[in-house]
């Protein structure tokens, strides 16, 4: 649907200006005190210079029906001065969520909102806009965050992030998990965070599955349930991007990769693209859902924000247009004879990959296609070029969910044969993708784009390093600086890769993280700082001299279960100055 067509879906998506009178009556329907609540909370997202988006989720208790609301924004938290109205209407279509943009607003200021529903009132959430194009803003402070998994671990990461004072917070990704009871999921949860049951999940390997778009509002709902997440919402204004399992983990395009067969499920992507627009605050002006398209595509979500002149947020979507995995599930598992249907064989051709065997699938899937296998896809690979090549921000900031730093393992001299290869570690990122990633960083030296640093999420681990215009930083030329946050809870990397390894000739490599954490290093010499064992989040301070990030890591479970009183563990600082792509180190600052 173009977006002219999108806009008089007034249903879905609705959009007013400041200052626009409009009568102060939607939701006033005579019902009484109680007759409306909002569970979720209110959220905001999409700040640009003059506009914001809006989001709640409205019920009636006696649950008979559609619920009448307005939006109210003011400039002040008294809502003496409204300046936008809107009226709305929640509906079954897109389970009580309403969403609306407010355009004309002033740049660089903080707003107050609210929802009413008869005389019911919705919690205040604030946000605020991003500076006039033109402007030359001093400072911004923005946090990332990633991979929330309500099945493991605890959430205290989001309490101090709530303390933290941001003009707006990126989610890169992972907001849910599609998955109830996964191996991974096995270890322990805080006890506020019970056991979810999805109404028409599928069990495979004895997890469970979010198979219908009932099942994937349910995790919406559980997951939104969660006060701390309301609070980020509700405090500051949030740009989010999907990674895997939003819809399906390891995804690409509308496959999943749960079997060496890779099942295309169209219906199931769409389901899991409705719920994701449904409860993200997302500018739907402009790009776009499509609900009447049945493709699996029928979304877009890739786009860019200005902050002044002083930073250009470029948010990307590597799920939906990436082709296969370059090294196929089913004929490595053939050439093992493996289950090339039923089995699962991701660890050699997703994770731990011998690079010839990389090289050489790259080289007849390029054959194949007529051209090299791709994460972002022609059409987002083009528009990605224009939009960093047009930029005139100082810095252009890459929202990026998959590793971009080289992880790489040289055991050909150490290791007893069949163990005695050059290992790409993680095959899902860039590093799986060779020929894609030599020719998007080779483009960005080319074109002496300075000043790029992209913020990531996915790995569950914190990573800073520098990225070369190729895989050999001996020679390679430095483009980009990549900042790598672990995940709010989910398991690390670390334990990820020990469990995976053990009684393997491999688990002398991660025998503790500090061993692995040396490992990476010592065979990708353009790290300056890893922490593969960690949960937590990043905040960036950014001046037109400098790119600070402050990794924030968060203590364990308690021995009993519940998470920590005080959760910060430490926090290290690294800080990039303009021009430069050396990143400065100070690990457990104050």
């Amino acid at each position: 649907m173009d977006r002219r067509g999108f806009l008089r879906s007034a249903a879905y998506f609705t959009v007013v200006g400041a200052g626009v009178p409009l009568a102060a009556c939607g939701g006033s329907d005579g019902t009484p005190a109680g007759s409306f609540t909002f569970p979720l909370g209110v959220a905001s997202g999409d700040p640009k210079d003059t506009s914001a988006v809006f989001w709640t989720r409205c019920l009636r208790k006696d649950g008979n029906g559609d619920a009448s609301l307005r939006l109210d924004v003011a400039s002040d938290p008294a809502f003496a001065n409204i300046v936008a109205l809107a009226e709305l209407s929640a509906t079954a279509t897109y389970d009580h969520t309403v969403r609306a943009k407010v355009t004309g607003l002033a740049p660089n200021t903080r707003y107050w909102y609210r929802f009413v529903a008869g005389t019911d009132v919705s919690a205040i959430g604030q946000t605020k806009t991003a500076p006039a194009a033109a402007s030359a803003p001093a400072q911004l402070r923005f946090a990332w965050m990633t991979c929330q998994d309500w099945s493991i671990n605890h959430w205290a990461a989001m309490d101090l992030m709530a303390q933290e004072d941001l003009d707006f917070i990126v989610h890169l990704g992972d907001y849910i998990y599609e998955t109830v009871g996964a191996a991974f999921q096995t270890g322990a949860a805080e006890p506020a965070h019970g056991k979810i049951t999805l109404p028409n999940g599928v069990a495979a390997g004895g997890a469970v599955y979010a198979n219908t778009v009932d099942d994937y509002r349910t995790l919406y709902r559980t997951y939104r349930g969660d006060t701390r997440l309301q609070e980020l919402h509700r405090k500051f204004p949030m740009v989010v991007i999907w990674d895997d399992h939003e819809f399906s983990d390891d995804c690409w395009r509308d496959h999943q990769t749960y079997t060496n067969a890779n099942v295309q499920q169209t219906a199931r992507r769409r389901a899991a693209n409705q719920a994701w627009a449904e409860y993200m605050p997302v500018d739907w002006g402009d790009v776009s859902f499509d609900l009447n398209n049945a493709a699996y595509d029928n979304i877009r979500i890739y786009r860019d924000f200005k902050f002044g002149n002083l930073l250009h947020l470029v948010m990307t979507d590597e799920r939906l247009y990436r082709d296969d995995h370059v090294v196929s599930e089913a004929a490595y598992a053939q050439m093992l004879q493996h289950d090339a249907v039923n089995g699962s064989d991701s660890v050699g051709s997703r994770y731990f990959v011998p690079q010839p065997l990389l090289l050489q699938y790259e080289q007849a899937d390029t054959a194949a296609l007529g051209r090299a296998p791709s994460i972002l896809g022609a059409t987002q690979e083009q528009w990605w070029k224009d939009t960093m090549k047009n930029s005139t921000a100082t810095w252009k900031v890459w929202g990026n969910e998959v590793t971009l730093n080289r992880m790489w393992v040289d055991l050909r001299t150490q290791a007893a044969a069949p163990y005695n290869q050059l290992y790409v570690v993680n095959a899902d990122g860039w590093d799986g993708y060779p020929a894609h990633r030599a020719e998007l960083l080779g483009w960005l030296g080319k074109q002496g784009i300075g000043n790029v640093v992209a913020i990531t999420g996915d790995l569950h681990a914190f990573q800073c390093g520098v990225i070369y215009d190729n895989n050999d930083p001996a020679s390679g030329k430095a483009v980009a600086v990549d900042f790598v946050s672990a995940g709010i809870s989910s398991s690390s990397f670390y334990k990820y890769l020990s469990a995976g390894s053990a009684g393997t000739p491999l688990a002398p490599l991660v025998a503790t993280p500090q061993t692995f954490d040396g490992v990476l290093r010592a065979h990708n010499p353009g790290f300056a700082y890893v922490d593969h064992d960690a949960q937590g989040y990043s905040v960036a301070t950014v001046t037109p001299s400098s790119f600070s990030v402050v990794f924030n890591k968060v203590k364990p479970l308690n021995a009993d279960g519940s998470k920590p009183s005080a959760p910060l563990a430490k926090k290290t600082r690294i800080v990039l100055q303009a021009g430069s792509t050396v990143p400065a180190v100070t690990d457990n600052v104050s």
